[in-house]
């Protein structure tokens, strides 16, 4: 699978947010997908949506999961299932920003090994997940793996 031949016929993504209260909860969407909430801790917010931080350790894990499946795929492998758990740790002075990122890859194959794990790993930090190239030099992330057989 060519990751080229998939890519949309053009670059230019959108998203709008819309406040829906005195406070921060906004509620937001992209293209035809359902609407997504997003707010903050009391007292700014009333804790009815995710963070911000909170989706973009979702679009991260999402980004770097679908480039390694891409290409455990372009390998042959048969992976059953695939979990990708994100943390990360913020700073405590202004911005509160990510100073690491922990990706766990939890797969169930019974024939990826681990030097494909770090294969297809560094082939998505190095290359495929723009996500990944954002915030790269910017915060520390690790990743870790197990394959469960």
């Amino acid at each position: 699978m060519n990751p080229e031949s998939t890519r949309p016929a053009t670059d230019a993504l959108s998203a709008s947010l819309t406040l829906i209260n005195g406070k921060l909860h906004f509620v937001g969407s992209a293209g035809n997908n359902q609407p997504v909430h997003i707010d903050y801790i009391p007292p700014l917010g009333d804790n009815e949506g995710y963070m911000s931080l909170q989706l973009f350790l979702l679009s991260l894990a999402s980004c770097a999961g679908s480039s390694v499946l891409t290409f455990l795929r372009k390998m042959k492998k048969n992976v059953q299932t695939c979990e990708i758990r994100a943390s990360g740790n913020r700073r405590i002075e202004h911005p509160t920003s990510f100073e690491t990122i922990t990706l766990d890859f939890i797969l169930k194959s019974d024939d990826v090994e681990p030097a494909d794990m770090e294969k297809v790993i560094s082939l998505s930090e190095a290359t495929y997940c723009p996500v990944w190239a954002m915030v790269k030099g910017n915060v520390l992330i690790e990743t870790k793996y197990i394959i469960d057989r």
